[in-house]
């Protein structure tokens, strides 16, 4: 048992069985044994590999879109380049680099990244110098925003609920006759917040993103701007997507509890309702695949391999293949509605006529 474990144990031994919410944030965020706040889980020496470190190209498209969305809104100086979730810095990074092609911009540019982790705060100072650093998305500055939030979401903590014979019920982290951690479920009888389902299908909820989106999406409705949003999920999704990552393989998701990487799948449904309902236009939801071809994307592999690249047209298959991380990623929009659609994307059907 990881220290983490016997401590969430203890937990449920006195205030009884844990929701996954609860469990998730402990294992993510504690801050002594919390996955984020004691390593860097980034590349092949960690558990994970993001799109950011498979490739300077994804955050170059990334960069270009937003330089677009600027050109389109004015040329708003200052304004905010943020990130949530920014990891090791290398999107930012790579961002930064591409819009130096954009003339101003770069120097309009006042650079904010959304971080938990004291760790990968200084991971992310020693690659980009002094910057500022935020809390959560409640502090960003009243100012245009151009904001991108690659695999944050899915990262953030969820709720499960099962449908049975006699009601819905939460699945909840409980001990078994041992001690040890396992699955139980916690009857919620006539909660009219859930919809009516089939019996055994299973319901994620994500209490905290929709207040995130509401925030970013107040300061570009009241501001201008662009936000941009890539994870890995779907729209209306239904189904547990709830896992554990560990050195690259999955694995239980209750067996090492502050030493594995904890995810589910994000809904962009209520994503895009939530931006909506706080002023802003929404995008329909692309494949990344599709989208980063878009932009143009080939091209630059091509340039990049002529140069000498000999990994760049390897790695643009990754990012861009269907059975990759073509179609896994999905990308998400929002922007100020007197604005332009950014690069790559179309509104959403309802939003077509509301420029």
């Amino acid at each position: 048992m990881t220290p983490l474990a016997r401590l969430i144990a203890t937990r449920i031994r006195l205030s009884g069985p844990m929701a996954l919410d609860e469990y998730m944030r402990l294992c993510l965020l504690h801050p002594e044994h919390g996955y984020y706040a004691t390593r860097d889980p980034f590349g092949t020496a960690g558990d994970f590999t993001t799109a950011p470190e498979i490739s300077q190209m994804f955050g170059e498209m990334i960069g270009l879109a937003l330089g677009q969305a600027w050109l389109d809104q004015g040329r708003p100086a200052p304004f905010t380049l943020a990130e949530i979730g920014p990891g090791r810095g290398t999107l930012m990074a790579d961002i930064l680099r591409a819009i130096r092609i954009v003339p101003g911009m770069a120097e309009a540019a006042r650079v904010a990244l959304v971080e938990a982790s004291p760790h990968l705060r200084r991971v992310q100072r020693d690659r980009l110098g002094e910057i500022v650093h935020l809390d959560d998305v409640s502090q960003l500055p009243q100012a245009p925003l151009l904001l991108v939030a690659n695999e944050f979401f899915d990262a953030l903590p969820i709720r499960q609920f099962q449908r049975g014979a006699q009601g819905w019920a939460e699945r909840v982290v409980a001990l078994d006759a041992q001690g040890g951690l396992e699955m139980g479920l916690l009857p919620i009888p006539g909660d009219a917040s859930l919809p009516l389902a089939p019996e055994g299908v299973i319901r994620e909820t994500c209490p905290e993103a929709a207040p995130i989106v509401a925030q970013v999406a107040g300061r570009i409705a009241a501001h201008g701007g662009c936000a941009i949003v890539v994870d890995y999920g779907g729209w209306d999704g239904q189904g547990d997507t709830f896992q554990a990552l560990r050195r690259h393989r999955p694995e239980d998701v209750l067996a090492n509890p502050g030493e594995a990487d904890l995810t589910a799948h994000v809904d962009f449904a209520p994503l895009a309702a939530a931006g909506r309902a706080a002023g802003v236009r929404a995008s329909r939801m692309v494949a990344q695949g599709d989208w980063l071809l878009r932009l143009g994307i080939e091209s630059r592999a091509q340039q990049l391999a002529r140069a000498g690249d000999e990994g760049a047209m390897a790695a643009l298959h990754r990012l861009t293949a269907p059975g990759e991380m073509g179609h896994l990623f999905k990308v998400l929009a929002f922007w100020a509605r007197h604005a332009p659609v950014p690069a790559g994307f179309e509104p959403l059907d309802d939003d077509a006529d509301d420029a």
